[in-house]
């Protein structure tokens, strides 16, 4: 098969879908690799690393569009690169199309395959190819929202762990899976007083048992959102259903009945937010304040750790890429149902029951879709 890594243009985004020693990998399976020059340069990447690697470099986004048969991304297609999209063409990337419906279209329009990493599953129920970048989302949460917590942020002027003889800060974690975990261990290990929400009761017992009494978990209600947002000076959004748009667990009353200069940092934007107050906002102008509160909400969090993000993200893409490449589309997705999930888009169908609810749009099955 012939793949495609174009060079990322979100703004400031650094990451690579491929780096060099992935495409080694395919090239030494038989397989052909274009990449755009200058796709890894923002994690120091060189063009002539990709030349030894086996890849063919090319000048022009359009150029890898037009010979490839798979594209390999980061990031969600930007409007630049929707009308290089060609019907049949894989497209395995990150795409959050619940929360993106003028990508969902372009998709659509297109007539492409789109393939989502954030929906791809595993036997065990898990999302693989998220997991990483929820670790580093998870653990950057909490950096960030120290660095929110200070004054000249417009926060609080509350240092996480405190010092002796002054109390450390309140850290609250709306969601205990990947990403809220690692926010929680990072927090706890500043040592700030940290609580985890979840509706889970198994995950809040898995998280007992993993950290012990420093970390006090609550089963998630509308009571419990509350009166936790209300005495905390960081709040940590880290809630995902699936290819879903992400419920909105924190309301604009109660941001109003917060500390001034407290801080939240809505890891779930990607999928619309879990804070009613929460927009989109990028690397560039990373914050914005509502009601005396600092709101972190950057759709791209891991792109500020480029070259830790790419390389935790290759090795969990690689597998799957090879897979796609070795088997074609159809017969991965046949052979591997948790694979089959990924499936978002599909010759202008969208595949994924999760996405078309959130946009209102009808839902074909994927095991229909990919029959011969």
């Amino acid at each position: 098969m012939h793949i495609g890594v174009p060079r990322e243009i979100k703004t400031q985004e650094y990451r690579v879908g491929m780096i060099p020693s992935s495409v080694r990998e395919l090239t030494h399976h038989g397989h052909t690799v274009t990449v755009e020059t200058g796709a890894g340069a923002g994690i120091n990447f060189t063009d002539d690393d990709y030349r030894a690697a086996g890849a063919d470099i090319v000048a022009e986004p359009a150029a890898v569009f037009a010979v490839a048969e798979m594209v390999v991304k980061v990031k969600e297609p930007q409007a630049s690169e929707f009308p290089l999209l060609r019907e049949g063409q894989i497209l395995f990337t990150y795409l959050h199309l619940a929360a993106e419906p003028e990508v969902t279209e372009a998709l659509m329009a297109s007539k492409c395959v789109a393939i989502a990493y954030e929906t791809v599953a595993d036997i065990h129920g898990g999302l693989p190819l998220l997991s990483p970048m929820s670790e580093v989302a998870g653990r950057m949460a909490i950096q960030v929202g120290a660095h929110c917590l200070e004054k000249e942020r417009g926060g609080r002027g509350v240092l996480l762990g405190g010092v002796p003889g002054v109390e450390a800060a309140d850290v609250l974690v709306i969601g205990g899976g990947v990403a809220g975990t690692n926010a929680a261990r990072m927090a706890m290990g500043m040592e700030a007083r940290v609580t985890v929400l979840d509706r889970s009761l198994d995950r809040l017992k898995e998280l007992d048992m993993q950290f012990g009494p420093t970390l006090n978990t609550i089963y998630s209600t509308v009571d419990a959102v509350e009166r936790y947002v209300l005495t905390a000076d960081l709040v940590v959004g880290a809630v995902l259903v699936p290819g879903a748009t992400a419920p909105k667990l924190v309301t604009a009353e109660m941001v109003k009945t917060m500390k001034p200069g407290a801080a939240m940092v809505d890891i779930s934007i990607d999928q619309g937010g879990c804070f009613e107050t929460s927009r989109p906002t990028t690397h560039e102008d990373p914050t914005f304040i509502v009601d005396d509160v600092v709101h972190y909400c950057v759709t791209n969090m891991p792109g500020a750790v480029s070259r830790t993000s790419s390389a935790a993200l290759n090795n969990a893409t690689l597998p799957f890429v090879m897979e796609l490449a070795d088997k074609g589309y159809r017969r991965a997705l046949h052979e591997n149902a948790h694979f089959r999930k990924g499936l978002n888009v599909h010759h202008g169908d969208i595949t994924h029951a999760a996405v078309a609810k959130a946009l209102g749009l009808p839902h074909r099955h994927p095991e229909d879709a990919i029959l011969p």
